[in-house]
């Protein structure tokens, strides 16, 4: 008995067994289980983007990322073209590099037309080595220093001022510039108070949250802008969370931007562009069923239309900034099997070489993954044991009851869609080097973040001469 879920994942006695379709381009990553290039070769190995997944563990060894570039490039334009499709002016899409920043990715996204979402100096600094262009950078966080609004400025790049400390920072910073500056941009983030259905730590829109200017003070807010010479406010941003389903809540939040758009108009401000956040969720069970990127694009783009229309106001630039839903389902993570325990009556414990150090997710979140061994993709499904990852660390469990076929030291287990918040959370605990990371498309295997090595580890590590 053999049913076909949503995902196009076919769930049955056997493993999660990889999408088949001809038509990839047609289907929206983030509702995919498996990277969009994922198949069982002849070999009855997992194969991504044309490479044999034990062919890659054999030459990088593991823990391993593995990200489909096919798949990413594809997510960027479903965003990119559905834009265009449904919005008639001007819209740009930014990648939260947050879920994954490194050179190689934020090079692709720049060569899709994206702009990068970058929330620290050193996003901001990998952003720019990667090429992308600073009038395409928006900086984020909610506590920026002194050092990194300077260097935001001094980039070129759009700074989202956060909070009353920052925009008093930055006064004084413009100040300190001289006559003669040009005026730097600015957007303001707003706290809707819109709440949706997530894990209480990536909900970010509800009125207790540390991010954004309470929308109470918008009347003092706008008045204080409206007389800042020096900087050039050109938008307002808000963003109610993460891994989000509903569309409603999206839907809302447009709707109350442009309420803002109008009060700020009364002040003198001329909002030119509007950023509606991220958030749309991802597939990482059957069980989910997160919209497509065409079908959370399509009715945000018409409640601003529609207000525009009923208020006679020119359209606002449009920008978003999704992350996971770029690139969460196009990455999987190779792992070596190895130690396993069986407590009789209670579970059995297969570990692998990896863990919380790098998908940190279920520990912290209770993040729920799926799994396939890549080198038995067709043998059934005869057992359920827990995945514990090798940390010294109770809580080090990655799945609790994976369904698996008999398996043996040395088998390569593969979890699926950790590409956000995996290697960009990775850590060092227990003095475990982070990861490798390959990217991969037609056959071809390319190194896009070094392994790193024993050396590394200490390479900050200062010894005073008295201990030695």
């Amino acid at each position: 008995m053999v049913s076909t879920h949503p995902t196009g994942v076919q769930h049955s006695s056997r493993q999660y067994l990889p999408i088949t379709s001809t038509q990839n381009n047609l289907l929206s990553p983030n509702q995919q289980i498996l990277p969009l290039t994922a198949k069982v070769n002849s070999s009855d190995c997992l194969e991504i983007g044309g490479c044999d997944v034990t062919t890659l563990v054999q030459q990088f060894g593991t823990p391993l990322y593995i990200l489909d570039e096919s798949g990413l490039r594809t997510a960027c334009r479903q965003y990119r073209d559905s834009f265009k499709r449904y919005y008639l002016g001007e819209s740009q899409v930014l990648y939260a590099s947050k879920a994954w920043s490194c050179l190689a990715i934020c090079a692709i996204a720049h060569s899709e037309g994206l702009g990068i979402d970058v929330a620290s100096g050193g996003e901001l600094y990998t952003a720019l080595q990667s090429g992308a262009s600073p009038s395409k950078i928006y900086l984020h966080s909610n506590n920026k220093s002194r050092e990194e609004l300077i260097f935001a400025i001094e980039s070129g790049c759009t700074i989202v001022v956060d909070n009353w400390h920052e925009l008093d920072m930055l006064v004084t910073i413009a100040q300190g510039r001289g006559q003669g500056s040009s005026p730097f941009r600015i957007m303001l983030r707003l706290t809707p108070g819109i709440e949706c259905h997530t894990h209480e730590y990536i909900r970010t829109g509800q009125i207790d949250s540390k991010f954004g200017f309470d929308p109470n003070q918008l009347d003092e807010l706008f008045t204080f802008v409206s007389k800042q010479s020096a900087i050039n406010c050109v938008g307002l941003h808000a963003h109610i969370g993460s891994q989000i389903f509903e569309r409603q809540p999206h839907q809302d939040l447009a709707a109350l931007m442009m309420q803002w758009l109008t009060k700020a108009a009364t002040y003198g401000i001329e909002i030119a562009e509007l950023n509606v956040g991220g958030g749309l969720g991802i597939t990482y069970t059957e069980s989910d069923d997160p919209p497509s990127i065409e079908e959370w694009v399509k009715p945000i783009c018409e409640v601003i239309q529609s207000a525009c229309a009923k208020q006679n106001l020119p359209l606002p630039k449009l920008l978003c900034e999704p992350g996971r839903s770029l690139i969460a389902n196009s990455c999987v993570t190779a792992y070596t099997m190895g130690s396993s325990k069986v407590v009789p009556d209670i579970r059995t414990y297969v570990a692998v070489d990896g863990g919380m150090s790098d998908n940190p997710r279920p520990i912290t979140y209770e993040s729920v993954y799926r799994t396939v061994v890549a080198n038995r993709m067709s043998d059934p499904l005869t057992e359920t044991v827990t995945i514990a990852g090798k940390h010294c660390e109770s809580g080090d469990i990655l799945i609790k009851n994976a369904q698996l076929p008999k398996t043996e030291p040395g088998d390569i287990l593969v979890v699926m869609a950790t590409g956000a918040y995996n290697y960009s959370m990775a850590s060092n605990y227990n003095r475990l080097p982070r990861s490798a990371a390959v990217l991969v498309t037609n056959g071809e295997a390319n190194l896009i973040l070094q392994r790193e090595t024993y050396q590394d580890l200490i390479r900050q590590d200062c010894l005073p001469e008295r201990l030695k």
